[in-house]
C-alpha cells in the first residue's frame, strides 16, 4: 500500500500537479475510526518522510453514504470495497488503480457468517427467531453475501424469519456484537476476523463459521479520473521498497506494509 501511494505521489510531483502538497485519501469503515487511523497512520508518516507530501486519511463514516462523503470532503482517492468501488466507478467515474496483494499471493477476501460455539446453531433452521448483526447494506461480506445465502436457503423475508437484525456500521463491530451476546449471528469479512483473532487468539475458540462466501476482490485504491491519468502504467512496473528504507520503520508499520506486498518477513 505504501508503494502504491508513494508511486502516485512521485508521479504527481513529476507532472507538477497542484495537489502535490497534500493528498486526501478516504478509508471505508472496516473497523472503528481509532483502529483505522492507527492502522494507516504509520504509512502516512512514512510517505511524508520520504517525499515531503502530506497524506491525509479521511474515514468515510458509513458505507451507505460513501459517494456523498467523497464529494463533500473533496477527496483525491479512496480505498474502495468491492461493492462501493463498483458504485464509485459508475457514479463518480473513479479510476481503479491497484489493490493489495497478501503475503500468500492472494488479492481477495471472503464473507463469513458466524455464530458463537455455545449457541447451538449449526444450520439455517437453527437460525430461526435469532438476532443477526449485518454491517451495512452497501457491503458484500456484511450484507449482500449473507442475504444471498439466506435466500438460497429458503428465507424469503428476514423480517419474519429473524427476531431482530440491525446494522453495526463496521465489520469489527458486528463481530464484537456476537462475542458480547448482543446477537446470535454475525456477518463480516474474514480479513477483519483474522485481525481480531490475532489480537485475541481465544476468539477462534469462541466462534464458529457457518458459511463462507466465494473469493471477492480486496479493497482497491481508486482515484478521481483526472488524477488517475498515467498512474496505471506506472504501477504496472513493480518496484521494491528495499531502497526506500523499509528496515528503518517500526515493526508495526513494517508489518502493515508487508500485508500489502509480497516481501519476505526477514531483514531487508
Amino acid at each position: 500500500m505504501a508503494r502504491i501511494i508513494l508511486t502516485i505521489i512521485m508521479l504527481l510531483i513529476f507532472v507538477g500537479h497542484s495537489y502535490a502538497t497534500e493528498l486526501n485519501i478516504g478509508l471505508i469503515p472496516e473497523q472503528n475510526v481509532f483502529k483505522q487511523f492507527k492502522r494507516y497512520e504509520p504509512l502516512g508518516k512514512y510517505v511524508e518522510q520520504k517525499t515531503g507530501i502530506k497524506i491525509k486519511f479521511t474515514i468515510l463514516s458509513r458505507y451507505g453514504n460513501i459517494i456523498e462523503s467523497f464529494h463533500k470532503k473533496k477527496m483525491d482517492g479512496a480505498f474502495w470495497g468491492s461493492f462501493t468501488g463498483a458504485m464509485a466507478i459508475k457514479k463518480l467515474g473513479i479510476e481503479p488503480i491497484a489493490r493489495p496483494v497478501n503475503l500468500d499471493g492472494t488479492s481477495t477476501y471472503r464473507g463469513y457468517i458466524m455464530v458463537r460455539k455455545d449457541s447451538g446453531i449449526k444450520n439455517i433452521s437453527d437460525m430461526k427467531n435469532k438476532k443477526v448483526a449485518f454491517v451495512e447494506q452497501a457491503t458484500t461480506a456484511g450484507y449482500i453475501f449473507p442475504m444471498a445465502y439466506f435466500k438460497e436457503n429458503g428465507i424469503k423475508d428476514i423480517d419474519t424469519y429473524f427476531s431482530e437484525y440491525f446494522f453495526t456500521g463496521s465489520h469489527d463491530a458486528a463481530i464484537h456484537a456476537l462475542l458480547d451476546k448482543k446477537v446470535d449471528i454475525a456477518c463480516a469479512k474474514n480479513t477483519v476476523y483474522e485481525i481480531l483473532a490475532r489480537e485475541d487468539p481465544g476468539i477462534k475458540d469462541k466462534l464458529v463459521i457457518i458459511e463462507t462466501s466465494p473469493d471477492v476482490p480486496s479493497n482497491g485504491l481508486g482515484l478521481r479520473k483526472e488524477l488517475a491519468y498515467g498512474v496505471k502504467e506506472t504501477l504496472k512496473a513493480r518496484k521494491s521498497l528495499r531502497n526506500l528504507g523499509l528496515s528503518a520503520l517500526s515493526q508495526q508499520a513494517r508489518m502493515i506494509i508487508l500485508m500489502y506486498l509480497k516481501l519476505p518477513k526477514g531483514p531487508v
